[in-house]
């Protein structure tokens, strides 16, 4: 019997938890210090797959209460436990689906999602719960690595990060983004972008990656066109550099 892609993820990112708490890539960035300021005297925040949490205690710094929810349960207890850690007593955690929330209608003052929505099953039903969720007037800020609008640097993008995580459903372009959130009732205020180098050694030992898809990646990586080499800056030791992007929006 195959496995539904919510068991895949959770077996996943469940044993990688730790890892995904102490990540720098995932606990550093000025796109989460101004997640937290966009939170400012929100009542009630959700962070929609938290993975290592850092979103959820940037929002506690700022909303009354956070509400963090992942598919993953031990990623959950993590998260928890490393909100004790941090005298952070206003987090608490729900076990759900970006696709499936188990909230009210216009629940929440302030949606956030940071590196998450490349795993979802289904991105539309994803964004249409955020939407669901958000109170009018409410705003949302989502964070994530976007894929190339090019053929040839998506394959490439794509492959890579499946080879490292089977979980990986697909980085979109920031104009499937842009479409997505407007057909799901968001308003789009701001779309920002910048470059990510990525560690090649920490990207895979944080994942765990399998040494023969390890060697698979490197193998794309050197006989990679010039253009693609150059695109995502690839180094020598298979470090490179990601496209990504932060959109604020609000309830249209």
């Amino acid at each position: 019997m195959s496995k539904a892609h919510e068991r895949v993820v959770e077996a996943q990112f469940g044993p990688r938890a730790k890892a995904y708490v102490e990540s720098a890539v995932h606990s550093q960035g000025a796109d989460l210090e101004a997640m937290g300021t966009l939170a400012q005297n929100a009542e009630l925040a959700l962070d929609l797959g938290a993975g290592g949490g850092h979103v959820s205690y940037a929002l506690a710094r700022h909303a009354r209460r956070v509400i963090a929810t992942d598919l993953s349960s031990e990623m959950l207890a993590a998260v928890a436990r490393t909100a004790r850690e941090k005298g952070l007593s206003n987090i608490e955690t729900t076990q759900a689906p970006a696709e499936h929330l188990p909230f009210e209608d216009e629940t929440f003052d302030f949606v956030a999602s940071r590196f998450s929505a490349h795993h979802w099953r289904d991105f539309d039903a994803g964004l249409r719960e955020a939407r669901r969720t958000l109170k009018r007037g409410g705003r949302a800020a989502f964070v994530d690595v976007y894929a190339p609008g090019q053929a040839l640097f998506d394959t490439h993008l794509q492959a890579i990060e499946l080879l490292r995580d089977h979980s990986h459903v697909r980085d979109y372009t920031s104009a499937q983004w842009l479409d997505t959130l407007g057909r799901s009732g968001f308003a789009v205020e701001v779309c920002r972008t910048w470059r990510l180098r990525m560690d090649f050694p920490v990207w895979i030992a944080r994942m765990q990656t399998p040494d023969v898809n390890v060697k698979a990646i490197r193998a794309l990586q050197i006989a990679a066109s010039t253009e693609t080499k150059a695109h995502f800056a690839i180094e020598p030791d298979g470090s490179f550099s990601l496209d990504m992007l932060m959109i604020e929006a609000s309830t249209a």
